[in-house]
Formats: structure tokens, sequence, C-alpha cells
């Protein structure tokens, strides 16, 4: 266990969060300050840790203070010294004699290394500000006395940004530079000393904190940075009572419709729920190499289909649902023509994404008032933005892309009926769709094109049965008759595999793995079904 002794010339709160959280198990074993009436003496003995003062005596130097601090911490032992607002350049007298020391300054070093970080942050006018953890080194010269060229200038452990709002004075820029920087910088930074994963090099004036091994943890990181600009002020959130902005990572090369070109000037700006619906709608159409189009309605594939042409496969996705995709989000994987413009603004929508227009489309998307363009540029083959991350009260979770994608050699067929080329044409394409689908999700296919979709029930048999109504009473032109089934996850009971059979399923896919598979299986025996598994899921929660 990493034990720390703490130095603070006031109320030591960067010292007092370390105590209470106490980062990879790291404890304070003493609490020292120079001042008997500073407020974390009180503090620290509330919480049993021992203190002790250290008064800057009538005719002591900076070294006979250091040399008594240094007597001072003699009966404690401890592995790393912590400063926090320790109002006082030590020397090598201290330094010398005592562990690695660290202290916090509230700027992002070298930016801003005096004593009023704040102010003059903001008189710098900066956008971004923050804190610094870096180690203490000396910054005296051979009498003792200060060097300001040298004072804040140790290697730096680790660094958290904030940004400065309009409006922000001195104060409260510090109030959020502590609780909002300091506060995840300082334990972060013992925590990586207590494991043990930190070096430090002051000859070459450089740190190393080694917790990305590769190989270890499945290449995520132990520290995840993410810095983005706020491109817009949104007119609201998902609910008009929600503020919200849309802000852009200019590193991302990947098409992205933040980064799109809006091709149709006087149109109303795109809303929060644009936004994530356009990302959807572009993230699917991402899949397939064939000209392929969907229709997304929250989130979620109201349609979707390959096809020879582009206009064919968009007239294929619409058909699965027409009425819900009034007022949808239309995404193309190829440059949008003139044919299949003409389909997409024969009924309303919100957006329409694609990588190019010609001249002719263009003509025809902007006669609709409002009917967004967006222009994303090529695709790309590869995805260059490797994770994803979804915001919780109090942190966040980061995992990879769902980059799965399967072929008919992939599959493990396990009834008695092989299926067809056809029907397994089709699982492949429903496969790839259904990764879009949120969970509990299932998707009807006929060839490469939907005509049934159930997503977000919390019973998967529920979710075959939304398919199959769908597909009988929404789809235009089709129907499940002879169709294929997907099914994000197993079928933990043969009831979902009776509904599918009830509306015509021929052939399923999904996953496998449930307890239950050969109950599941024999029920598709009995119905005459094909069915393969995946040996893979592919839910989407979010």
């Amino acid at each position: 266990m990493m034990r720390i002794a703490g130095m603070a010339g006031n109320r030591g709160r960067n010292l007092l969060n370390i105590a209470d959280r106490q980062p990879g198990g790291a404890e304070l074993a003493v609490v020292l300050t120079n001042d008997p009436a500073a407020p974390v003496l009180e503090a620290a003995a509330e919480r049993g840790i021992p203190t002790e003062v250290v008064p800057l005596e009538d005719g002591m130097d900076r070294r006979d203070h250091e040399r008594a601090v240094n007597e001072a911490l003699s009966e404690y032992e401890f592995d790393l010294v912590c400063l926090d607002g320790y109002m006082r350049i030590l020397s090598d007298t201290f330094l010398e004699a005592q562990p690695t020391t660290l202290n916090v300054h509230p700027s992002l070093l070298p930016a801003f290394p005096g004593t009023d970080a704040w102010g003059d942050a903001l008189e710098a006018d900066v956008s971004v500000t923050g804190c610094t953890v870096h180690v203490v080194t000396d910054a005296t010269d051979e009498d003792g006395e200060v060097l300001e060229s040298e004072v804040d200038a140790g290697p730096i452990v680790t660094q958290e940004p904030i940004p400065v709002y309009e409006g922000d004075d001195a104060e409260s820029l510090k109030e959020r530079v502590l609780y909002e920087g300091e506060f995840r910088a300082y334990p972060r930074a013992v925590k990586w000393f207590a494991e043990g994963a930190v070096d430090v090099d002051e000859d070459a004036g450089e740190v190393t904190v080694d917790t990305d091994l590769p190989g270890e943890d499945g290449g995520l990181p132990s520290r995840r940075v993410v810095s983005s600009d706020r491109v817009d002020t949104l007119r609201y959130g998902e609910n008009p009572h929600q503020d919200a902005a849309v802000y852009a990572d200019y590193t991302c090369d990947e098409a992205s419709v933040v980064h799109a070109d809006q091709l149709n000037e006087g149109a109303k700006a795109l809303s929060y729920n644009n936004y994530n619906d356009a990302d959807g709608a572009l993230n699917l159409i991402k899949e397939f190499d064939e000209p392929a189009a969907a229709v997304i309605k929250h989130t979620n594939p109201a349609g979707c289909a390959t096809a020879d042409t582009l206009a064919e496969a968009y007239e294929k996705a619409l058909s699965t649902d027409p009425m819900s995709a009034f007022g949808g989000i239309v995404s193309l994987n190829r440059e949008c023509d003139a044919a299949t413009a003409e389909l997409v603004v024969d009924s309303f929508k919100e957006v329409v994404v694609a990588p190019g227009y010609t001249d002719g489309a263009l003509e025809i998307l902007r006669e609709k008032e409002n009917l967004r363009v967006l222009d994303v540029g090529e695709l790309g083959d590869e995805p260059s933005e490797r994770f994803t991350e979804k915001p919780l009260v109090g942190g966040r979770l980061v995992q990879e892309r769902d980059r799965q994608s399967i072929s008919v050699d992939d599959l493990e067929v396990v009834t008695e009926r092989e299926p067809t080329d056809e029907e397994l044409e089709s699982m492949v394409f429903a496969w790839q769709t259904l990764k879009h689908v949120k969970s509990n999700g299932i998707l009807f296919a006929d060839g490469t094109e939907t005509v049934g979709v159930g997503m977000g029930q919390v019973s998967r048999v529920d979710a075959v049965r939304l398919a199959a109504m769908k597909a009988d009473e929404h789809a235009e032109g089709k129907d499940a008759e002879g169709a294929v089934m997907a099914s994000d996850a197993f079928f933990p009971f043969p009831d979902g595999i009776e509904e599918a059979a009830e509306a015509g399923i021929e052939a399923v896919i999904q996953p496998g793995g449930s307890v239950n598979d050969e109950d599941v299986i024999e029920a598709a025996d009995e119905h005459g079904m094909a069915m393969a598994f995946t040996g893979q899921r592919s839910f989407r929660h979010d």
C-alpha cells in the first residue's frame, strides 16, 4: 500500500479528496502545514490522519525551514509527497531527502505558471485552461534564492483540460479548475504511482506512465482524453426543454455527419435528433459494397436494401415500412442521382445523407424547402474511429465499435435442412443490417431487402411478433412468406421459432449458445426450416 505525506498551506482540499478516494489504495500517512491555523489540520484530524505543523519562525531561511520539515516527517513512513497549496518553493534540501514530490498547478503548463493562473488565463482570453500534475524540481540557486524560470517546470505527469466560459471570472474559473480538473487529475496521478506504473527521469525531464501495455485489456487505454470543439448550439436536445450543442473532433478522417456539407442553403439547421439519426443511418449503409439505401427512424432502420441500382435499393428499403418512413432519414452509399432523388421527395423526409449528389439530384432535392441535404464525401474502406462511448452519470462507458462482418463461410448450419444459396445470401444481408437495430432485435429479409423489423423489445418473442406484424400490415408489395429471420441474440425458448413459422419464415440466422439450443433446433426441424448459427451476437442497446 502506498503511503503519502501531504503538505498543504490552507484547506488542503486536494489532499482530503485523495484521502477520501484512496486512489490505487493509497492513504495519507501525515499532513504537514506551516500554518498553525490552516483548516486542513482539523479536517485531517477528523479523518484520523496524523498532522504536523512546522511554522516559518523568525530568522529561518529556506533551507533551515526545510530541515525542520524533514525532521518532522522523519517519524513517518511514506512513498510519495503530495503538495496542495503549499506556498513554499522547495529546494534540494527537501527534494533530495524525500521521495518523489508532486504538485498540482491550476493551468495547462507551461502556460500561466505564476501564482495567478486563473486571472492570467482570463486576461489571455483563452478558450481552454486546466490543471497540471507535475514532479517538483529544485527551483532555487546555491543561495536558496528562487529562480522564477524554474518554478513549476518539473516533468508533467498528467493534465486535465477545462473550458473557459463566457462570463467566467477568476473565482468561478478557479472553482471549476479545482472540482472538475484537479479532483480528477491528482487522484489519477496518485493511482498511477500506487500501481507502480510511473517512471520519473528527472535528468531527462520526462515521466513515463506504463499503463497501456500491448495486448492487455483489449487495447483499451487506461486514460481516455477526448478533445472537441463546439460547432453549433442546437435549437434544443431530444426534447424542447433540453439545451444541446454539437461538438466536432477535427482529427476524425472518417465520413461523418458532423463534418458533412449541407448543400441546401436556407433549410433549417440539423436538430439533436437529426444528428443522432443521420449518424445511425450513415453507419448502416457503410456496411455494404453494393448500392445500398436505408431509411432510419429514431436510430432504427425502418427499411434497408441493396440492389443493382441506387434507385432500386431505395425503393425496396422504403417499401418495407413507408408509414414509419414518414419524417425519417435517408442514407445512401453511392452518389445520389436524379432517379433516386425523385423517389426520396415523393414523401416527407427530414434529411438525406450521401457521398455526393449529381446536379440533377440536387435540383430535385432543393425543391423541398426543409429537406436537409448532407454530403459526407468519400465513405472510405475502413472506419478510423476505433472506440465509441456512452456518458454515464459520474463516468462513461467505452467500447470498440461493432465491426464484425460475417460471410457464408462463417455460418454453422445446425438443422436437417441446408439453406439454399439465396437464403445464405439473405442471412448475411440480414445479419449486417440487424447490427443497427436496437435490441432485442429481429429482422425479416427476402433476398437483400428488409420485409419487417422488430426492434427494442424486452421479449425476443415479442420482437418476432412485431417484425411479423410490420411485414403483414406495413410492407408494400412483399411479406414474410419464405423470408429469412435474423435474431441479434440466441432464442432462449422455441416460442420465437413457432411465431416465425406462423409468419411464413423458412430460414433463421442467430448466434446460438442457449442452454435450450437443442429444443430450438428441434422446433426448426419440425417446421422444415433451415437454421445457421453465427457464434457471435450483435446487441445494440443505444
